[in-house]
This record gives C-alpha cells, sequence and structure tokens, in this order.
C-alpha cells in the first residue's frame, strides 16, 4: 500500500478548521464582530439574534466603513489593515489576526455591507460557506452591517454542542457587557428574539476624562449596588497602570463571574490576573466567596503578548510579577483607606429582614381602624408629630454622663444581646456589632503589624502541649517551624505524627491549642507552594485570630464594649472579619422610623 501524496488543503476548508479555534459559539462570532465595530471607531453598535445567534446574527455600526475593494480583502484570511508595520510587538487594536470574517464566513451564510463617509453608495457581498460572490452596490447609511445565517451549517457536527437558544444568548451578553465596560464611549444594544438584553447608552463627552463614565457604566452592567460600594484604584508601576474599581469584601459572591479584568482595553480571562485579585483579597474573604472587581490594566505593549492564542482572550507578561505586585498593592491600598467602611448591602439586607411581613408593600397603615391610609397632608403631619424632638436625636449620652455628639462613626454601647451582639448608639442610628467577628479582625490586623514592626511577642506555656496532627500534618509544620516562630507559634515534631507546642503570641491570651494547630496543618495543606510568603503569613494569622477572639456568649462590660467600638474606628478592615462577613450593621433612624410607618 502505498503512502498518500502530500497536498495542499483547499482555502475553504482551512478556514473552517480555524473557524474551529476562532468561532466556538455564536458568541465568539459576536465578539469577533463587536471588537471590529469598536476599531472601525463606532460610536453605536447594535446586534441582534435569533436562536440565540443559532439562525441569525446581524451586527450594525456607524464606523469609518469600507469600499468594495476592502469588503474584498476583508473577507481573505491574514488579511487586516490593523498591522501597518507588520509588528506583533506594538499591537493597539482589539483585533490584528485577520481571521475572523473568513472564518465566520466558511461556516455560515454571510453577508457583509458598508459604506465610508466619502462614498456615494455602499457595497455589499455575501459568501455561503465559504464561496465567495462578486461585490454588488447597496443603499447602506455610513458604517458597516455583517449578517450571519446559519451559523455551523457547514460544520454540522458543530452545531451538537450549542445549548439552548436562552444559553447562547446569555453567552452573548456576557462577552458585550465585558467589551461596554471597557468602552463607555460607544453605545450598546442586543435583542434577542425583538426583547433587548442590553441597552447601553453612550457616556456623556464630559464624564469621559475621569472615572464618573466609568463607574457609570459598570453600575449599569454590575449592579447599582457595585457602584454604591466601590473602591477606586489608580496606581502605576514601572511603566503599568492600573485603573478600576473594586468592591469592599462585604460585597461578595459565590463564583467569580463578576470579576473582571481587561488589558489594554482588551477583555481577558488570565489566570495570573485572577489569582493576584485572589491573593489580595485573601485576608478578608472566606475561600468560598470572591469580590466584585472590575481592573483595567494599561500596558507598554512591548511588556505583554496578546497574540497567544487565537479567541485573544489571553495573554502573557514578560515579567509576571510587577503585575501581580501591582494589583496586589494597588487593591490592598484600597481596602486600607476604606477603614471601618462596610458596604450598604449590609444595612440593606438587614432591613429587608426587619420589615414586617403584612402582605402590603408599603408601609403599614397608621390609627387602627379599618386599615385605610391617612390623607397625605394627616399622614405627613403625624410623622412630624411623632418624630424625634432634634434636640434629642442630635445627642448621644455616653454611659457616664459624657455627650458623645457624633464624634465616634460607631456610636456608644448601650447594650449587649444574648452575650453576642454589641448595640450602639449613634447621632442617626443605631449600630449593631457582631462581638466576635470584630474583635477576631482587630486581633489579625495586630499580629499584622507587631509581625512588620519587630517580631511577635510570645507567651511560655507552663507545660508544653502534645497535639496528634499525623505525619503529613506535623510534616508540614516542621517545614514552617521558622515561619511560624516568627508569628510568636514555638513548636517542633514530637514522635511519629504529633508536635509539641512550647510558646504562644502573647497578645492571643489564652487559646484552643488544640484546635488552633490542627487548623494550622489543614490550612498549609491547602494552601501548597503556589501561595507567596506573605500571603501564607496573614493567611496564618487569620486562623491565629479566628481561635483566640472573644466568643460569642462572652459577657462584656460596658467599657469592654466601647473600647471595642473604639479599636475598630481606628483599625483598617475592621467592617469584615477575615472571612468576608460584616463586623457590623448599621441601620438609620430614618429608615427605623419607615419600619414603623413614621415616614
Amino acid at each position: 500500500m502505498s503512502a498518500p501524496l502530500l497536498r495542499r488543503l483547499p482555502t475553504t476548508l482551512v478556514n473552517r478548521i480555524a473557524a474551529g479555534e476562532v468561532v466556538e459559539r455564536p458568541a465568539s462570532a459576536v465578539k469577533e464582530l463587536v471588537e471590529n465595530a469598536i476599531d472601525a471607531g463606532a460610536h453605536r453598535i447594535a446586534v441582534t439574534l435569533k436562536e440565540g445567534g443559532r439562525t441569525f446574527i446581524a451586527v450594525v455600526d456607524d464606523g469609518i466603513g469600507m469600499s468594495a475593494e476592502e469588503l474584498q480583502l476583508a473577507v481573505e484570511r491574514h488579511c487586516t489593515s490593523k498591522l501597518p508595520d507588520d509588528d506583533l510587538t506594538h499591537i493597539r487594536t482589539l483585533g490584528f489576526r485577520g481571521e475572523a470574517l473568513p472564518s465566520i464566513a466558511s461556516v455560515s451564510r454571510f453577508t457583509i455591507t458598508s459604506r465610508p463617509a466619502e462614498a456615494e453608495s455602499a457595497w455589499s457581498l455575501e459568501i455561503d460557506g465559504g464561496a465567495k460572490a462578486e461585490a454588488r452596490p447597496a443603499a447602506h447609511p455610513q458604517g458597516t452591517r455583517v449578517e450571519v445565517r446559519d451559523l455551523f451549517f457547514a460544520t454540522p457536527a458543530r452545531l451538537k454542542f450549542l445549548k439552548e437558544p436562552r444559553t447562547e444568548s446569555g453567552h452573548v451578553a456576557d462577552a458585550m457587557r465585558r467589551l461596554a465596560m471597557a468602552h463607555p464611549e460607544v453605545a450598546f444594544r442586543l435583542e434577542s428574539e425583538e426583547r433587548a438584553l442590553i441597552d447601553l447608552a453612550a457616556a456623556n463627552p464630559s464624564l469621559l476624562q475621569g472615572d464618573a463614565a466609568r463607574l457609570e457604566r459598570l453600575g449599569a452592567i454590575m449592579g447599582r449596588e457595585f457602584a454604591d460600594n466601590a473602591l477606586a484604584i489608580d496606581a502605576n508601576r514601572e511603566g503599568f497602570r492600573l485603573s478600576g474599581f473594586a468592591g469592599l469584601p462585604t460585597l461578595n459572591r459565590p463564583t467569580s463571574q463578576h470579576q473582571y479584568l481587561f488589558v489594554n482595553g482588551r477583555p481577558v480571562r488570565d489566570k495570573l490576573l485572577a489569582g493576584a485579585v485572589r491573593g489580595a483579597y485573601q485576608d478578608f474573604l472566606a475561600r468560598d466567596r470572591y469580590p466584585m472587581v472590575a481592573l483595567f490594566l494599561e500596558a507598554p505593549s512591548e511588556m505583554v503578548d496578546v497574540n497567544v492564542h487565537p479567541a485573544k482572550t489571553e495573554v502573557r507578561f514578560r515579567d509576571a510579577g510587577i503585575v501581580r505586585g501591582l494589583i496586589v498593592g494597588a487593591l490592598r491600598t484600597a481596602l486600607s483607606a476604606a477603614g471601618h467602611r462596610a458596604s450598604t448591602t449590609v444595612s440593606d439586607a438587614a432591613l429587608g429582614a426587619f420589615r414586617p411581613h403584612t402582605g402590603y408593600s408599603n408601609a403599614l397603615p397608621m390609627g387602627g381602624g379599618g386599615g385605610s391610609f391617612l390623607p397625605r397632608g394627616l399622614a405627613e403631619a403625624a410623622a412630624q408629630f411623632m418624630a424625634p424632638l432634634d434636640s434629642l436625636s442630635a445627642r448621644v449620652e455616653m454611659p457616664t454622663g459624657e455627650i458623645a455628639n457624633g464624634n465616634y462613626p460607631l456610636g456608644v454601647a448601650r447594650a449587649q444581646l444574648h452575650e453576642t451582639y454589641i448595640v450602639a448608639q449613634t447621632d442617626q442610628g443605631v449600630v449593631i456589632v457582631d462581638q466576635h467577628a470584630a474583635h477576631e479582625r482587630l486581633l489579625h490586623e495586630r499580629l499584622k503589624n507587631q509581625l512588620e514592626a519587630d517580631g511577635v511577642k510570645r507567651q511560655a506555656l507552663l507545660l508544653p502541649e502534645v497535639v496528634d496532627v499525623g505525619e503529613d500534618g506535623a510534616r508540614r509544620l516542621a517545614g514552617r517551624q521558622a515561619e511560624l516562630a516568627e508569628m510568636g507559634l514555638v513548636l517542633e515534631p514530637f514522635g511519629l505524627g504529633a508536635v509539641v507546642v512550647r510558646e504562644t503570641p502573647a497578645v492571643l491570651g489564652e487559646v484552643d491549642i488544640q484546635g488552633l494547630v490542627r487548623d494550622l496543618a489543614d490550612e498549609l495543606a491547602e494552601m501548597g507552594d503556589h501561595m507567596a510568603l506573605k500571603e501564607k503569613v496573614e493567611q496564618v494569622c487569620g486562623t491565629l485570630a479566628c481561635h483566640t477572639s472573644v466568643r460569642a456568649g462572652r459577657r462584656l462590660t460596658v467599657e469592654e464594649m466601647n473600647a471595642l467600638l473604639r479599636q475598630m474606628e481606628a483599625t483598617p478592615h475592621s467592617g469584615q472579619c477575615n472571612h468576608g462577613r460584616p463586623t457590623y450593621v448599621e441601620l438609620k433612624l430614618a429608615d427605623i422610623e419607615r419600619l414603623f410607618g413614621r415616614r
């Protein structure tokens, strides 16, 4: 049997192979087409879908458009206007490979119509499964319209991998939202089955110079609660600039899908960047919770390679350490500057839990007879009559008789409920503090500060304690003896599968040594070697603090409660514990009055 002859594959088949890399599903096609529209300087981009994009996709823009000659070239493989110097190290556009249009056209019934500003008429070109017809004149305003019908009809095996239309529409919407975040100057609209899924107006030109336009666009996509609880990020390091917004730790989600990362305006899914965000927040969130962030990295083009994957969703940095350090440092600086602030969603959730379940969406009617609401004027007069006197509501008395008068953001302690929660009064409402969560954060920060200063002070145990942690646990702890000793925990191997603890951090006081050491062994196993030393140290600090903080069920004196409140006000990150849970809830007096129908 003779060997098969080598031969050149037909161009249409080559394009279909490339389509397998570039066009995975309708969302991939839409992403490529919308990126082309952005590169063309469009101010408005409209996308229409049918059956999730399986049977019909239309992308219309008002960009610079193309002539008949440019149309013919645009659908040829590796034809592009975006590499004038043939230099892959200085890419300043979203597209550059020249693969998208021919790849999409090779697996669909494809029509592109375009008109430049100076042209008298538009030109249209049809391609059916890779077979190209002649361009012909058409009626169309300035810009470009691309229609994709029967996607993957030429590669029917690919159709089997598509999901339900609603799922595919969701993927398209996600791709468009990511591009819209990076380009607030462009209006975006997405319609599916004549229903608008996205309708974002272009930002006011007067807002484009600062962060206002970006935050407004992020709020429209990620939700108003993100805009209300986002911290501005702006940092520079060795030619790299990081900007954007990061949510407070108490505004978190169970998955990472609300983390948006961009490099030079390009949406990317990069493990390095995602890992850096994780490292910055790991001191404030449980492992199964994720912060909400939208970060925009501007990198020198020669320091980043975007030609890593045909879909252009991955990048590679020449010096990944600089980028990781910039992200971690910028996020932690912003979180520190937030002080004891917690997200407004905490108080909103509390008010929702307090709201009486009456079946009415509004406040309860005032008065007992008949259940009818009072006339508006009379209701307002009654509410004003029952409101607290200004002279009293503006003054908060300390337990000792001293007048606070708003000097303390977290107020002064009034009571302890169930030996777990501290109730404090402010000049504008009420604060409820979880004593265990708050003290845990305070201890954590104190341990970190001591460690950075001159090391954690230790106290020797009168009777060293032996802890059985198994062979693997004992080996891991023994391997970290020096680091643990710096944090005030002195231990050493003791027989097979056990360690003996001789000293503990003095700041912790009495501690459950057995539980602490076992948890540390588990923490070290989970961390492995992929975390930086500083992150490992902070993780261990969090475990130490959690085991030794003031527990629920301990009765506190008024002096102890007020001391805790004052320490919280002076301590960064005290609005959330080490696991991302809030340490306090603030209820404004006006909100409480609404609960009782006073407003």
